[in-house]
């Protein structure tokens, strides 16, 4: 990486990710990159690839597991969070976090993100995966998004471009779209009703998730008709640990970081609870969390 190129950028250079990911785990990374726009992340991606330097970019850093020990570029879109709001419509930058645009929508009257109150992500990631709780998700809301080609153009996609499916996306399929901004079509509610949902929807996630440790959200897509986690805690497999990772004692399709959890940890743990499920039920569970090599 020639340092003159990025040298009007904000980076970091020889980093720990471990507060990047919400694991926790600490793996390395070379050089830690904010586009200050979209212009710049257009910049820093054809030096990318015109140099042959692997890169990823990193959102929130929840549903993702870091899968080795070294990155040589992690690009961080924080920057790109400027917000607009005109009637119905809200435009939001990829690097805007999800919880605070969910807030921001209920006090502006605008319901469709108060599924959304409790989910550490961006919003260019939280569209990309489709997130979502309480059966409602990013697909619901999404108009249309921009996107910075493989080819470095900015293109726009519609909904129906998107093809969504559940916490899947034309962008989760083809990692070499970048979603850079998204815009949603709300619909109009009392904001005291829509906090109302947002607070009861907070209190479940305190009494029925582990969030008093690390942890990157649910493991495993539920099969069709069934719940994941009901099935890995019928299975004995509550508390199961390897190394620091742990399937939850609280949520069975969390697995936690009890302290010193490494990536194979809990790659490790995945593939045991997958054999287990297979092996009782005849069922193959998803992971719905990424892993980034």
């Amino acid at each position: 990486m020639n340092e003159n190129f990025i040298k009007n950028y904000e980076y970091y250079k020889d980093i720990s990710l471990k507060k990047y990911n919400t694991y926790r785990l600490d793996v390395k990374c070379g050089y830690l990159i904010y586009p200050g726009n979209t212009k710049e992340l257009i910049d820093l991606l054809k030096y990318l690839k015109e140099n042959n330097i692997n890169y990823f970019i990193l959102g929130g850093g929840s549903n993702i597991i870091l899968a080795k020990p070294y990155f040589d570029v992690v690009i961080k879109l924080d920057k790109l969070n400027n917000i607009k709001i005109k009637e119905n419509i809200v435009t939001a930058e990829a690097g805007v976090s999800l919880i605070y645009l969910a807030n921001l929508c209920m006090n502006n009257n605008l319901n469709g993100l108060a599924f959304a109150g409790g989910i550490p992500g961006m919003v260019g990631a939280s569209t990309a995966m489709n997130a979502g709780a309480y059966k409602e998700d990013m697909a619901s809301i999404v108009k249309e998004v921009k996107v910075v080609t493989p080819s470095l153009e900015v293109i726009t996609l519609t909904n129906k471009d998107l093809n969504y499916s559940y916490r899947n996306s034309f962008l989760k399929e083809h990692k070499d779209y970048i979603c850079t901004e998204v815009t949603l079509e709300m619909s109009y509610l009392d904001k005291d009703k829509i906090k109302e949902t947002m607070t009861s929807r907070k209190k479940r996630r305190i009494d029925t998730q582990p969030l008093d440790k690390p942890s990157a959200g649910s493991v495993f897509r539920n099969p069709e008709g069934l719940s994941a986690g009901k099935l890995i805690e019928d299975a004995g497999l509550k508390g199961y640990k390897i190394g620091g990772a742990e399937i939850s004692t609280k949520h069975a399709n969390f697995i936690v970081n009890t302290g010193d959890a490494t990536y194979e940890d809990i790659l490790e743990l995945i593939d045991y609870t997958k054999k287990k499920i297979k092996e009782i039920y005849n069922i193959d569970l998803i992971l719905e969390q990424e892993i980034i090599r």
